[in-house]
């Protein structure tokens, strides 16, 4: 591996840190598990816990179905039931729980994903079904209000491959004062994204098209007073926030653009090194997963919104976006060095966007961007503005593990530098001793990142935990837990009575995309 000396010098006084000062590190201890023996078929995404039966909801997209997994006996995990919604729809993209409502909901895409999708809601002690709502199409995100009260659906709206059909992405938000009386079609609001032209900061995906259209929501997190709810519009770069009782947009904060010269990134899949160094490009942050910590400060409420910065381009056979740096004809007043710079061991081979950079549209791009801020970042809620982003952290710390922007075959090392590197996507939060606690999962090189955000200005790294085998096939289920999709802390007094492990442990749950495995981990303070 190289590296330049800025980054040997970051890496030691890492290694000082972790040694003589980070006295209250964090470890996860997989204490038990779930596999459907399945292999890049969706079959475990997105869950849920109810602590008061000790079940775990996981989306299952082998068999478009809701696995049940009991814990109570832990280390024991026992697969009770799944819950296979109605014939002819498409798949389950998401799966919550309110305790506080006794409902779990799940947002399911229609057959064609460009038709409106629908919300079903069960009973969360019998998990009979109790009533459903038909809203926007892709419903790809549900989550509940703390309180109970709604249920709020990030409807994506993604075009077709053609392109020649584009739903308006939108947010519906269902009233669940009195659910057990009968739906009604007056408890369920529909938000569509208007604004004219994008929001500075943010952009416009697809030239011709209105922000109305190319607006495509990806994850609500609300905040927890259960009054505001914060929308990931992935693409275009921009947070909306929602006042919801009201049931209207309030704020579109763009989010702005991460300027890797003054920090650091590899960018090349074809150099076999670690290559992590300053360059010329510019980072949408574009997050997927978010989750809000308020706070009550001198009588007032400030929410905090963390991201799980992934990043997403608009890929389709009607319209792409995508090319790579070498393909883009530079500007040479702005770039004199563009053929050193456009070698696939430099920038050649980075992921970039058509769409942005050529600001006089002579053909000649003045800028580069490229696609997800590779970090976690925290977003002060009531102004808009990034307080906190982890830079380059967690490239360098994989980097240091010796394992370093994997995917998910065998011996891919360095594979996914030209892309979106670790790719940050699951998220959750938890209070331990008095310490709020982040953590992230890296989707590609898999893995989970801790930290301590109590201050949230200043974060301070706990931990790196990865559970997968990097030299085993995933296809022949010896690679361990890979990628992350979505993950669920759960507290030291809501976890289930343990047997033959620690008492009193909080605990972490994670859900595996590829390898279609569900883990459960003790969280352990050394």
């Amino acid at each position: 591996m190289v590296f330049g000396e800025k980054i040997m010098k970051l890496l030691l006084s890492m290694l000082l840190s972790f040694v003589f000062f980070n006295v209250n590190a964090l470890e996860l201890n997989k204490i038990s598990g779930y596999s459907t023996f399945s292999w890049d078929e969706g079959g475990s995404e997105i869950l849920a816990y109810d602590s008061q039966r000790n079940r775990i909801f996981v989306t299952n997209n082998l068999t478009k179905s809701v696995d049940v997994l009991d814990i109570t006996r832990l280390p024991y995990t026992e697969k009770l039931i799944s819950i296979k919604p109605r014939a002819g729809v498409g798949g389950i993209n998401s799966v919550a729980v309110s305790e506080q409502a006794g409902l779990l909901a799940l947002a399911i895409e229609a057959e064609d994903k460009q038709d409106n999708g629908a919300v079903l809601f069960y009973n969360l002690n019998t998990l009979k079904l109790a009533f459903g709502y038909s809203v926007g199409a892709l419903p790809d995100n549900v989550v509940f209000t703390p309180d109970g009260k709604y249920a709020l659906v990030a409807n994506e709206g993604e075009p077709n491959d053609d392109y020649t059909v584009d739903p308006k992405g939108s947010v519906s938000i269902i009233d669940l004062n009195k659910w057990f009386v009968g739906p009604s079609e007056d408890k369920i609001r529909n938000i569509n994204f208007y604004y004219n032209g994008a929001p500075e900061g943010g952009r416009i995906v697809k030239p011709g098209s209105s922000f109305l259209y190319d607006a495509e929501p990806e994850f609500i997190a609300v905040s927890g007073d259960s009054k505001r709810a914060y929308v990931a519009l992935q693409e275009n770069n921009v947070i909306a926030k929602i006042d919801i009782s009201l049931g209207i947009v309030t704020d579109y904060f763009g989010l702005g653009y991460k300027d890797w010269s003054q920090s650091a990134l590899d960018a090349s899949n074809k150099d076999n090194r670690v290559n992590i160094q300053p360059w010329p490009v510019k980072g949408m942050y574009q997050p997927d997963t978010m989750v809000v910590v308020s706070k009550e400060i001198n009588g007032e409420m400030y929410d905090y919104v963390l991201m799980a910065n992934e990043g997403d381009a608009k890929d389709y056979d009607g319209f792409s976006e995508e090319v790579r740096v070498a393909d883009l004809t530079l500007d040479p007043s702005v770039f004199p060095n563009a053929s050193e710079l456009q070698k696939k061991s430099n920038l050649g081979r980075l992921k970039t966007t058509t769409t942005m950079g050529d600001a006089d549209g002579d053909g000649f791009y003045e800028e580069i961007y490229t696609y997800g801020g590779r970090s976690f970042s925290i977003l002060d809620g009531n102004t808009g503005q990034i307080i906190y982003d982890s830079g380059n952290d967690i490239a360098v710390r994989t980097a240091f593990s010796g394992f370093f922007n994997w995917n998910e075959d065998a011996g891919s090392f360095d594979d996914r530098s030209d892309d979106k590197g670790a790719e940050p996507e699951a998220l959750t939060v938890g209070e331990i001793d008095g310490r709020t606690i982040a953590f992230v999962g890296l989707e590609r090189q898999g893995g989970i990142m801790m930290y301590d955000i109590t201050g949230m200005v200043k974060p301070k790294f706990l931990g790196y935990f990865n559970g997968r085998n990097f030299f085993g096939d995933g296809t022949k289920q010896t690679g361990g837990d890979i990628s992350p999709e979505s993950l669920v802390f759960i507290p030291a007094d809501k976890t289930p009575p343990l047997y033959h492990v620690r008492k009193g442990t909080p605990l972490l749950i994670g859900a595996y995309e590829l390898s279609g495995s569900t883990a459960i981990y003790e969280v352990i303070i050394d």
